[in-house]
């Protein structure tokens, strides 16, 4: 069927990017937003917008009851979960599905699936795609842990099963060390994820963080739209992503890319996908996570091949095959992408919610700043502290450092603080510009 008119299930930037494509392509769209999110201007270039509800989450955002029954109301064909609150919530799938509304997305049973950490570790060994050696399945107890450590050598991570972001994991060095950190984990992931589950990997010290974006459709195509290197992190967290990674010889590259395939034709997924994986000081890569939704970064990848990943991901939600082969898809050019947070790097990187007083932003050609707020706006303090996305493209990597500089220098945010100036000393680190970093280079090596 055509999709005429979505609601999205989402705020900020990636609530303004699903709208700007809607608009584009002739789909009305419904804007949903808290009490406190009034002022936030996805509500406002929305052709509808109506409050889900008070500025707790799990009443607002996260309300899968109010907002399924709005998109009846209002007479809405689809959903667009975006990225975060709901969009990797199988539930939140199934009432869509109960009530004939489409979710785009994978289906319940693949996003089931995927979000399982445990159980998408187990997949993965049965399609015969590299893992970090680790535990097979879900830790039974701290005993099943300490058998499974003293089997693969410390140091390990013990990781959520059923997380991300970095919420209920912890780095093992010792024996020692594991009961205490197994109770840890196994809180915060009940607390983050109302699981307590765990699972166990051999701990890859310094890694660095690759990930292939892929889209499969109903008629079983599956195609790859390049890699994103995102090993530039604090804490887990993503900080700078760019794509193609410099870091990978072409041979390397198809390798990794008929191994993400293998992964989405293996279990028959639909939609946008992100299969992610780590690789060692020997450049042996590993499989660790699928995320069944558009992610934070899709921005540089549809820089370096012109297409839009919004639309293509609606194109198949409504039913249609992806309308291109693998060999149309090329790739030219550098991106990158700076995460732009409210927040003070001088104090803990703590968030600094509050109204923007003057705001100027950066232009040119290859330049692009994916935002919802603007002079005037107040940040509020319950969310997410990103508040925008820096993207710049080039015809070559070192263009593109000097593009990504150039148009950090010329932004200008007053009234709260930021880390503009912490992305400035970043991409100009010799470890950035020489590509020697690693995921833990900020919390163990950056000096700024």
């Amino acid at each position: 069927m055509s999709i005429k008119k979505i609601l999205i299930a989402n705020r900020g930037d990636i609530a303004v990017r699903i709208i700007r494509t809607c608009k584009e392509i002739g789909v009305k769209t419904v804007a949903i937003y808290s009490e406190i999110d009034k002022d936030s201007l996805h509500r406002f270039i929305a052709d509808e917008s109506i409050c889900i509800g008070p500025n707790n989450i799990s009443k607002s955002y996260n309300n899968i009851d109010n907002i399924v029954y709005l998109a009846k109301k209002l007479k809405c064909d689809a959903i667009h979960p975006g990225f975060g609150f709901l969009s990797e919530n199988p539930k939140f799938v199934e009432r869509c599905d109960e009530n004939g509304i489409i979710f785009i997305g994978p289906t319940m049973e693949q996003m089931s699936l995927m979000g399982d950490k445990s159980r998408a570790r187990e997949t993965m060994m049965k399609l015969g795609i590299p893992v970090v050696p680790g535990s097979k399945s879900v830790l039974k107890s701290k005993e099943d842990a300490m058998e499974v450590a003293d089997g693969i050598g410390y140091p390990v991570m013990i990781k959520a099963s059923n997380g991300g972001g970095g919420k209920g994991m912890r780095i093992v060095y010792s024996a020692e060390d594991l009961p205490s950190l197994y109770d840890m984990a196994s809180s915060e992931a009940l607390a983050s994820f109302g699981s307590s589950d765990l699972y166990m990997e051999k701990f890859i010290e310094n890694p660095r963080h690759i990930e292939v974006q892929v889209f499969g459709d109903k008629f079983g195509n599956a195609l790859h739209f390049g890699d994103r290197d995102c090993s530039m992190q604090r804490r887990n967290q993503k900080v700078i992503e760019e794509s193609l990674s410099p870091y990978i010889t072409d041979e390397q590259r198809e390798s990794l890319y008929k191994t993400a395939l293998d992964v989405i034709k293996g279990i028959g997924y639909i939609g946008a996908g992100t299969i992610e994986f780590i690789f060692d000081k020997d450049k042996n890569y590993y499989f660790i996570e699928m995320n069944t939704r558009i992610q934070v970064e899709h921005p540089i990848s549809e820089m370096i091949t012109g297409l839009d990943l919004i639309k293509l991901q609606i194109e198949i939600a409504s039913g249609r095959p992806i309308p291109f082969a693998q060999e149309d898809i090329q790739f030219r050019g550098h991106a990158i992408e700076c995460r732009i947070n409210a927040e003070n790097p001088d104090n803990g990187f703590a968030p600094c919610p509050g109204k923007i007083e003057s705001l100027n932003l950066p232009g040119g050609f290859g330049v692009r700043f994916d935002t919802f707020v603007y002079a005037g706006y107040t940040i509020p303090p319950l969310y997410d502290s990103m508040i925008g996305k820096l993207i710049c493209w080039a015809d070559t990597r070192e263009e593109c450092i000097n593009r990504m500089y150039r148009a950090l220098d010329e932004m200008i945010l007053e009234g709260i603080y930021t880390n503009i100036e912490f992305h400035k000393a970043l991409i100009s680190s010799d470890a950035f510009i020489n590509d020697t970093h690693h995921t833990k280079f900020i919390e163990n090596e950056f000096n700024n």
